[in-house]
């Protein structure tokens, strides 16, 4: 995502319970995203399978994004900046 001609990514990743992950982007903006919602309205049992604590705790954060198993799982980066994860 560019903001005013920067290019925003996530630096860091603190996981505060449950399907919660603040997130810290590289302009020092913070977003705390509950992930639940979404996984549990999806029916695709590749997405519902992060429904799992030991799954969903196995994020990383790979050249500036926050994904899951290699990007089995990843979301836009303007989405989590903007905390509009949609459900």
């Amino acid at each position: 995502m560019i903001l005013d001609e920067q290019v925003i990514f996530v630096e860091k990743v603190n996981h505060i319970g449950d399907f919660k992950l603040e997130l810290e982007f590289n302009d020092k903006t913070r977003q705390v995203v509950d992930f639940y919602p979404f996984l549990s309205s999806s029916l695709n049992p590749l997405i519902r399978k992060y429904l799992s604590s030991e799954e969903f705790s196995k994020f990383e954060i790979d050249e500036g994004d926050l994904e899951w198993n290699d990007y089995d799982l990843c979301f836009p980066i303007a989405d989590l900046y903007e905390n509009r994860i949609v459900h």
